[in-house]
């Protein structure tokens, strides 16, 4: 038997990219599989319809449902159409997102405000129906249920790229959310954890490094969305049960994990501190120290 067989997943932002490739991954692997995608114009649904069809195609079971992943409303409705369907939920992968890059000092309010609420806000109320439902289901049946939570977050959260302070502070905050997450949730039998991926995607192909991101015409596709899937379908699985609270990079052939901050560095005063004290005791610390410029960035034109 497949590791996922019988399970029940939905991919939000699946019609295409990263989610389609981790869609079609479950899939093979047994998964049920929700296709949610925003629709709203007849070519965004067929794409993803084509998703259904191709994973019905290899003898898979699919359906699509078109839905704004950031809206309470919809998620909710989602839940209950994938209940109904299906009878649970196991898997809540969170993916689908959009960029709107520009230096902070040109960025408006709605190019912050939309992308932090599509990617923050669309994995919270994601991931809010998927725990209170698990929970819920745990106290019902009273034995933990099976449960994976997989975020999706970028290393800009690391690096704080330039260009995109939206998108860098939401997928700061899908990491800290996941965090919580895990911890509360590991003793009703549910993992959650966040991937950090470097794939060709509509998100890249726009972006002032679309250039990095480019097909090769012979070899290993480095940057191919396929890439990523295989890490998003174990820690779906049952072999990682006792994986919970984790960030990954991945991309090409390599995982890595990102390990949390640790101290560089500490002071103490026998007094209380003055500003001249601190700049006595962390000026000489911080003399030779370059400060962060540009270290991961996506510099847009304007």
């Amino acid at each position: 038997m497949s590791s996922l067989d019988g399970k029940v997943a939905i991919v939000t932002g699946a019609g295409r990219g990263l989610g389609r490739a981790e869609a079609l991954n479950l899939a093979k692997e047994g998964a049920r599989v929700v296709i949610n995608d925003l629709g709203g114009n007849a070519e965004a649904e067929a794409t993803a319809v084509s998703v259904v069809d191709e994973i019905k195609g290899f003898g898979g079971e699919a359906f699509a449902f078109f839905g704004d992943c950031a809206d309470w409303n919809d998620s909710e409705a989602l839940f209950k159409k994938t209940l109904d369907t299906w009878g649970d939920v196991n898997i809540m992968v969170n993916n689908a997102g959009f960029c709107r890059d520009r230096l902070i000092f040109n960025m408006t309010e709605d190019e912050f405000d939309s992308v932090v609420r599509v990617h923050l806000k669309g994995h919270f109320v994601n991931m809010r129906h998927a725990t209170k439902y698990w929970r819920e289901k745990c106290k019902a049946d009273g034995a933990p249920v099976y449960g994976r939570l997989v975020s999706t977050s970028s290393e800009a959260f690391l690096f704080g790229s330039v260009g995109q302070p939206n998108y860098a502070s939401a997928k700061a905050g899908i990491v800290a959310m996941t965090m919580g997450a895990a911890q509360v949730m590991y003793n009703y039998g549910v993992t959650a954890n966040v991937i950090c991926p470097r794939a060709r995607t509509d998100m890249t192909n726009q972006a002032a490094t679309a250039h990095m991101f480019v097909k090769p015409e012979t070899g290993f596709d480095t940057f191919a969305p396929e890439n990523v899937s295989p890490l998003v379908t174990y820690l779906a699985s049952p072999d990682a049960g006792n994986v919970s609270g984790q960030v990954f990079v991945v991309w090409g052939k390599q995982v890595t994990v990102i390990d949390s901050p640790k101290e560089a560095a500490r002071f103490e005063s026998p007094e209380v501190w003055t500003p001249e004290s601190m700049h006595s005791s962390l000026g000489e610390y911080f003399a030779n120290k370059v400060p962060v410029r540009d270290g991961f960035s996506v510099i847009p034109t304007e």
